[in-house]
């Protein structure tokens, strides 16, 4: 099997990196934004013709999710043209192409989990430039797979756990937003369930090729996941003292782009399909110490 990662200086990118390395009967080439420009249509069809990758696994994405508000054409060239190029060059070479998406693409005002075919309405540039990058990815690639995920964390790259652990060690105090709710997803798991799927492209199963949603559970709110850090670090050294935690509404946050009130994915689909389940949040914090820069 041979792997095509770009993005792999990103969170997820870098976990798979690590995973891939090593493993038999896998070549790897990954490439970071300096050594494959995704919005370089010729540069990617190059890459590609070169390498002749049988899956290639795009981990690039633009996700400053507030700057994309004022930065729209850079997010739409890497969200959406970066992931049409890579899908046209997939196409071309008989690849599969294995994408990661969000779950900004919905409006987050429904009451219970997402599921894949639920109507989306982004109300973000961010998730305005992602589901465009899926439609061009459908429009152009026989054989891809659209992981659609939801608040991604580890230990490489910059996330909530890692801002978390910086102000509670600085602050005795913090207001967290407790009117959004998600499920945590762990970088390390989707890169297995990535890996794992393209493992079952290579075998020659019979894959179904289209939408799946891998996040974590069990779902919580920001506040409920920043709790949860603040005593599992207490309780590994990480931190001396635990921070008070104050409740607030999104109202008394604001930002720049509109979050989704509901960020809940439901994973029964890559379960049935792939026999992947939820990403378990609460392991991966099992070593909050890596987590500190």
């Amino acid at each position: 099997m041979r792997i095509l990662v770009t993005g792999s200086q990103g969170q997820v990118g870098h976990c798979l990196v690590e995973q891939l390395v090593g493993m038999k009967q896998v070549t790897m080439l990954a490439c970071d934004r300096h050594q494959l420009d995704i919005t370089d249509r010729t540069a990617v069809m190059n890459k590609v013709s070169e390498f002749k990758p049988t899956v290639i696994i795009n981990a690039a994405a633009y996700t400053a999710v507030d700057k994309a508000e004022s930065d729209r054409d850079r997010a739409y060239a890497i969200n959406q043209k970066g992931a049409q190029y890579l899908a046209e060059a997939a196409e071309q070479q008989g690849a599969a192409l294995l994408h990661i998406s969000t779950d900004y693409v919905f409006a987050g005002d429904r009451e219970n989990a997402y599921h894949e075919q639920d109507p989306t309405e982004p109300n973000s540039v961010y998730g305005a430039s992602k589901l465009a990058g899926e439609q061009a990815i459908q429009t152009a690639c026989s054989k891809h797979i659209i992981i659609r995920t939801a608040w991604v964390f580890g230990e490489h790259g910059g996330n909530f756990v890692k801002t978390m652990l910086r102000l509670a060690s600085q602050r005795d105090a913090l207001s967290i937003v407790d009117d959004q709710v998600g499920g945590p997803t762990y970088a390390g798991d989707i890169a297995q369930a990535l890996i794992h799927i393209a493992q079952c492209i290579d075998a020659g199963n019979d894959v179904a090729y289209g939408v799946y949603h891998f996040a974590g559970e069990p779902h919580v709110s920001w506040c409920e996941f920043a709790s949860t850090i603040f005593t599992r670090a207490y309780e590994q050294g990480v931190l001396k003292t635990i921070p008070t935690v104050t409740p607030i509404s999104t109202a008394e946050y604001p930002t720049p782009a509109k979050r989704p009130a509901n960020s809940r994915l439901n994973t029964i689909k890559i379960m049935a399909h792939f026999s992947i389940p939820a990403s378990d949040w609460q392991h991966a914090l099992g070593n909050l110490i890596r987590y500190q820069d």
